[in-house]
Formats: structure tokens, sequence, C-alpha cells
């Protein structure tokens, strides 16, 4: 079972989002048995959305060139990249020098995006983001090869390009989508390498665009429909699945109860997830650093061989 911690820049400014804090860190997730880190992506969120609960970003790629620079062996990853955002082969070249300078660490996570005014101030379609996100998946992967490129999108036309360097890993960095809902698995089947939903509650659907997923049944239910469309299309590679375990929040800063969350990782391994996404409370760099230390001897030790 591995475990991608979030890197809390979204939590504000200078102490938990200056360039000494991500390679602090970082150096400490490494040290402690985590396997990656993830950043987010929002790089002009609207004023309504911060005010009801949203966050700032740093850009995805700069903080994670400074994960890279500070450890060895932890992944970098993207939680989520929003490619509609971007030109896919600025976002391609983007992915392939990061990769290539960190010597083959980037996980892609992508997502449609939900944020309609964010679209609207980026200057996308808010109503393409889905045939976007598609598109750009495959025109990444096209780039990422270092062969000529012609293809045509919907707003971009290459007449014959080419991308270098290219990736580290071949034939590039592994997809996961991210998404609840029934397209969402679709695309990881048929164009990712593993898929990447969201624990959310009842309700959330209206605000993040996505179904919620409410429980662990409602999680196998949508790992049996992955199952089902994979077979359908005959898929055979395996499909990373990637969670986030009970008793965690993105957002929240009060402890941790580690035997709930060892619990809920056992549950969510027998129903198939392969991968977990960790958001740890701490409102202060050393907090933070504290809380990793407590997450890795109370969790990610006892749950290393699942």
């Amino acid at each position: 079972m591995r475990a991608s911690l979030g890197l809390p820049t979204h939590r504000g400014e200078g102490d938990l989002a200056s360039a000494d804090a991500i390679a602090a860190f970082a150096a400490a997730a490494e040290a402690s048995g985590f396997d990656a880190v993830f950043v987010t992506d929002h790089p002009f969120p609207s004023d309504r959305w911060l005010a009801t609960g949203g966050h700032h970003a740093l850009d995805p790629f700069v903080a994670l060139s400074f994960a890279a620079a500070a450890t060895e062996r932890l992944r970098l990853h993207l939680n989520l990249l929003v490619p509609a955002y971007r030109n896919p082969f600025v976002a391609a070249k983007a992915v392939a020098s990061l990769d290539a300078l960190s010597l083959g660490r980037v996980i892609v996570g992508v997502g449609a995006g939900y944020l309609e005014p964010e679209f609207a101030a980026l200057g996308v379609d808010y109503a393409e983001r889905n045939e976007l996100t598609d598109e750009a998946i495959v025109a990444m992967r096209a780039a990422w090869t270092g062969s000529s490129v012609t293809a045509r999108g919907r707003h971009w036309d290459a007449s014959g390009n080419t991308m270098l360097p290219r990736p580290a890993q071949r034939p590039g960095p592994p997809i996961w989508v991210g998404g609840n809902s029934r397209r969402a698995i679709r695309r990881a089947v048929e164009l990712g390498d593993g898929w990447m939903p969201m624990p959310s509650p009842a309700g959330s659907e209206r605000r993040l665009h996505t179904p919620p997923i409410t429980s662990h049944d409602e999680l196998a239910a949508r790992i049996g429909y992955a199952r089902e469309h994979a077979a359908s299309v005959g898929r055979t590679a395996p499909l990373e699945i990637v969670f986030m375990p009970d008793g965690l929040d993105m957002f929240a800063n009060a402890g941790i109860d580690t035997s709930r969350v060892v619990d809920g990782i056992a549950a969510l391994a027998q129903l198939g997830v392969t991968s977990l996404t960790v958001s740890l409370p701490g409102d202060s760099r050393a907090t933070f650093l504290d809380q990793v230390e407590t997450f890795a001897r109370g969790v990610l030790d006892p749950v290393r061989d699942l």
C-alpha cells in the first residue's frame, strides 16, 4: 500500500508555503516512508470560492520542483492537474521537464475541473472541459514519444511538431484520473493508468460537479463498474485505485485517530484500493512535521504490507 502526502501549501503563505518549508516537508515525507508528495492546481480562483472555503495554490510544477531537489526517491504527484486550463503541449512540456530532471519520479493526476469562474478567467469554455481533458491525455502521450506529432485538437493544430527531452519514464509518467463520475471512471479505464476518486459528502455534487462517495459501499460499487468497463473494452492492464482513508480531511486541523485510519485502510485494501492520498493537520511547520512522524509510526508501518 503506497501513500502520497499532501503538502500543506494551500493553508497559507510563509511558514507553510515557502521554499524551505516545501524542502523540509518533502525530506520528512521521504524519511518517514511516504512514497510521494502531492500538490493541487488553482492558477486563478474566484474571490467567491476563496471566501467560502476555497484556497490558493502554488504553481504545481514549481512547487514539485522544490520537493524534487530536496529528495532522491520521493515521487512527485500532481493532484490534480487540470489539463483544460492549458494547451496540452505546454502541460506535456512541464511534465516531461520535471520527470527528466527528477529522473522519472512524476505521477500525473488529472481532473476535468469544477470551478466555472476559474475557467472563465482563464479563457476556457467550461462546457468543453471533459472533451478537452480526454484530448489532452492523448496529446500529452503523443508528445512524450519524442517523435513528430501530426494531430488536430479543438483549439490547436500540430502539423508536425516534436518535443524533447522525453520524460525519463517510458513511455511516459503514469496518469491517474480523478473524479467520482462514471465518465471519469471510463476515462481512467480507457486512457489512464489509475483512478483517483475522492470521499465527499452527500450534497457536494452541486459544488464539486462530481457525484459524492459517502461510504465504502459506494466506492466498491464504482470499483465494480471500473472492472466491468475494463472487461467490456478489453483492458487487461491493472488499474491503480487511489483513495483517501477514513479519518482524514484535506482541510481539517484536528488530531488524527491512527487506529481508525489503519482500520479504514485495511478495509480499503479489501476493496482493491492500491494507493492512498494522505492529508495531515498542522497550521505551523513544527506541527505538520510532528504529524508526519506520528502518521508514519502509527499508520504507515502497520499498513505497509497490505
